[in-house]
């Protein structure tokens, strides 16, 4: 699918299918618009008319053009209130005109939208972010593709001049994809090994330095909270770390560590059948984010230095596996108490924090599918966020505002660590069911020493099971954008 920005008018464009963008409660056809309705013999208004179309958010109407006209179909999309205008209303409603183009077997459509707060560039990248995720589709493990064609070129009307801004959203949907496929793959195709080689791939292809920690690397350096986990698994751990480096002196550094569990059984606290297990291969999503994000920001070349990092393991059964009451050791000394099995992605985390810790950047963010406790309170599609830090806070917060991804600032509550209080060891790694999220940033906290650090939940995030805008049932790739614009500001 080829993108172009394009100075040509609503009137004089020609092609499959026409997509106009309407505010809500605004669609009385003026000006251009009241010209191409008496262009098309009133079928815009006839349109509006029949369907009661109103320009509400996420609404959309198609129908035919008749009488010879260079138009053959066009579609009306609702972009919301126009004093509550947000990229997100953009990125909807361009997803949703491309794909009743594709349902209409349309090969090229023009849109013609308003600018969103007055911005021809932030319209652009909306408008092709929207388009481009809403079309990707997972065929990889099918025999048979039931792909039967569809957009071949998109014309941004009006936004001629936007070929960086296009460019941008294009680099930035590549990671978000890529971390889609590598969360939709399947535990047997996506491995510690291969998961791995996906990192490798990204630094070598975008030039990124890679640094792979094998088990023995971990042992010298003392992880043992993430070997306890990866020592039930006949597969090898494997410890990531890609670095991006700009070509002058970066004006800060930063680090993003993600969890990276390719399958998750339980361990000997095995997950029940009807518990998800068979969803297990979702738990590496943190990790998938992390990689995403240094595919887009390697392209897009920010004068940041980043780290992405990520302990990759399974959690399985053996005659090897940890036990509930077992101890570990994390790298900073700190003893652990496991007393579930199953709270095992925070135990990877943690060694991957303590590491980062030691890099001296300026903030950290760790993203995971760490807990059920987050999904029981924000649902599935808000995410988790906790920090000690209200600036970074509001950092993250605002990059997930430009992406359209939801995150809610939890309470970090000092007190309820008490609950994770072991008489044995530091702590032991869950507290009570009560405030499960809380716990589980609590003791996240424990391994980053001085740098500021935020901990997101992504737990519900991740994947979907309904067609959601521009994300289809599956995979999302959320947390990919928030990263890439926290990373950019």
């Amino acid at each position: 699918m080829k993108f172009s920005a394009i100075e040509t008018a609503l009137l004089d464009w020609s092609g499959d299918a026409l997509a106009v963008g309407l505010f809500e409660d605004s669609v009385e056809l003026t000006g251009e618009l009241a010209q191409l309705d008496e262009k098309l013999a009133g079928t815009l208004q006839e349109l509006i008319d029949e369907t009661e179309f109103t320009g509400k958010a996420n609404s959309s109407a198609v129908t035919r053009v008749g009488g010879g006209s260079a138009i053959r179909k066009i579609i009306l999309v609702g972009l919301g209130k126009a004093d509550s205008a947000k990229s997100d209303h953009w990125r909807r409603a361009a997803a949703a005109a491309a794909r009743k183009a594709k349902q209409q077997k349309c090969q090229t459509l023009g849109l013609s939208f308003p600018l969103l707060n007055d911005d021809p560039a932030a319209t652009a990248e909306a408008i092709v972010e929207g388009i481009e995720l809403a079309m990707h589709k997972d065929t990889r493990f099918k025999s048979e593709s039931d792909d039967k064609g569809g957009l071949e070129r998109v014309e941004l009307l009006g936004l001629a001049g936007q070929e960086g801004a296009i460019d941008r959203a294009l680099k930035i949907c590549s990671g978000v994809i890529l971390a889609r496929e590598l969360v939709a793959a399947p535990a047997n195709a996506i491995t510690p090994i291969t998961l791995a080689q996906e990192a490798e791939a990204i630094a070598n292809e975008y030039g990124l330095d890679i640094e792979i920690l094998e088990k023995e690397d971990c042992e010298k350096l003392g992880m043992g909270a993430f070997l306890g986990v990866a020592q039930a698994s006949d597969l090898p751990p494997k410890f990531v770390h890609l670095t991006y480096k700009p070509a002058g002196t970066p004006r800060k550094k930063l680090a993003i560590v993600g969890k990276g569990l390719t399958f998750d059984s339980g361990g000997l606290n095995l997950k029940p059948y009807g518990s998800g297990i068979e969803t297990m291969k979702i738990d590496m999503g943190g990790a998938a984010a992390t990689f995403g994000a240094a595919k887009a920001i390697a392209q897009l070349q920010p004068d940041v230095e980043v780290h992405f990092i990520s302990a990759i393991t399974e959690n399985m059964i053996s005659g090897r596996a940890m036990r509930p009451g077992d101890i570990l050791t994390a790298s900073n000394g700190k003893t652990i108490e496991v007393n579930n099995t199953d709270a095992e992605g925070r135990l990877t985390l943690a060694d991957a924090l303590v590491f980062a810790d030691k890099l001296g950047v300026d903030a950290i963010v760790d993203l995971a599918t760490l807990t059920g406790a987050c999904v029981i309170a924000l649902g599935e599609e808000i995410s988790g966020l906790w920090s000690p830090e209200d600036d970074l806070a509001d950092a993250i917060l605002s990059a997930a505002e430009s992406a359209g991804e939801k995150f809610w600032r939890m309470p970090l509550e000092e007190g309820y660590f008490e609950g994770m209080k072991s008489l044995v060891a530091d702590m032991k790694n869950t507290g009570p069911r009560p405030g499960g999220a809380i716990t589980a940033a609590l003791f996240l906290k424990e391994f980053v020493k001085e740098t500021p650090w935020v901990h997101l939940d992504i737990a519900g995030s991740v994947w979907t099971d309904k067609d959601n805008g521009y994300n289809s049932k599956g995979a999302t790739g959320h947390g990919v954008r928030t990263l890439v614009n926290w990373v950019l500001a």
